[in-house]
């Protein structure tokens, strides 16, 4: 099997070197190196790299113009390497939208002299994506905009009826999950009949700006949960990255916060201690749950758990998931009430949870 060939762009010598060694001491990659985004687009067509890794800030050309560039000129599926400030984690979103499948958090700053602390993260991410299968990406993205037109022409409803067979829904995602629910979660209604709570894989200085984000195009109220919140109606909850995020309930009603990280689970939030959780204040048959893109088997046997007991999921079908890893293992384990491609799932959700 030949090794999967890797284009590394950074604009620091120390960094491309760094990088490169990681992935050359794993023993599957044949690493080329590019300075910026004008090199990169240059070596694209002779090297045709099967997954890049890019930088954001770069001189002459920045990682956000080569990636659009990229994904209009050669499709390759890029995995963004950059530093964890609060303005590159707003610019990481907007790669993630624009096709980038997955990203690795620099720590300590652009040129990171502790990059060896993710080294692992980066092998597994730049395995993944050499995986991916970035062609149906643009016609999901076509059928879910038209989805959304489709939603934005409809009568508005903002009053919230009587309260239905539906107490709470759960989301859980990964790998390719911030550009699919920037396309999903607009599509439902300020009307849900449920509220939502949502365990996203991602760094923790990443969630306030997805919510921020989300907020601004969804119809329910997006939050990131910091702080013990109380679960109302009309509301979507994002748990906290690199901690986990549970549900509970108290005298008043159900609460969501963030709690560490628990060592047993690998990803975080975790989706099934999320669902775990949910389940021992609500019963099975009154939660809806869907799993989304992502790699491995997070939310696959609590989500099981909740069909077995009388309530309904959904899994993303392989045409439309960037990496079928969570949502195929629901399905593979029977625990999907149905699978479907992305673009139906809202309408499902909304049948669903009146």
């Amino acid at each position: 099997m030949p090794p999967t060939s890797v284009l590394v762009v950074d604009d620091s010598a120390l960094m491309r070197r760094a990088l490169k060694g990681i992935l050359a001491d794993a023993g599957e990659f044949e690493v080329h190196t590019a300075r910026n985004g004008v090199d990169a687009l240059e070596q694209l067509g002779r090297i045709q790299p099967d997954v890049v890794t890019l930088d954001i800030n770069m001189p002459e050309m920045d990682g956000l113009t080569c990636l659009a560039k990229i994904m209009e000129e050669r499709p390759t599926p890029v995995v963004m390497v950059s530093s964890l400030t609060e303005h590159n984690a707003l610019v990481t979103l907007e790669a993630l939208e624009l096709g980038a499948v997955d990203y690795v958090p620099k720590p300590g700053g652009t040129v990171s002299l502790n990059i060896d602390e993710v080294s692992g993260d980066l092998v597994r991410k730049v395995r993944s994506a050499a995986a991916v299968r970035l062609k149906r990406a643009g016609g999901l993205r076509d059928r879910m905009r038209a989805q959304n037109a489709r939603t934005a022409a409809a009568p508005p409803r903002r009053q919230l009826g009587a309260v239905g067979s539906v107490d709470l829904v759960l989301i859980g995602s990964s790998t390719g999950g911030p550009a699919l629910l920037s396309e999903l979660l607009p599509q439902l209604p300020s009307t849900l009949g449920a509220p939502v709570v949502l365990a996203q894989h991602i760094p923790a200085s990443f969630t306030a700006a997805l919510a921020r984000r989300l907020d601004e195009i969804c119809a329910l109220r997006v939050h990131e949960v910091d702080r013990i919140m109380n679960i109302q109606r009309g509301n979507i909850y994002i748990g906290r990255g690199n901690a986990d995020v549970v549900v509970a309930r108290r005298s008043d009603g159900l609460i969501v916060k963030s709690v560490p990280a628990a060592s047993e689970y690998r990803w975080h939030p975790s989706v099934d201690r999320m669902v775990a959780s949910a389940r021992r204040y609500i019963d099975p048959s009154r939660l809806v749950c869907v799993l989304l893109t992502g790699m491995g088997d997070d939310g696959a046997a609590e989500m099981g758990a909740v069909k077995e007991g009388g309530g309904r999921t959904i899994a993303e079908a392989e045409e439309t998931a960037v990496v079928w890893g969570m949502p195929g293992e629901l399905s593979r384990r029977g625990g999907a009430t149905v699978v479907l491609p992305a673009y139906e799932i809202a309408d499902r959700l909304a049948d669903w949870v009146r």
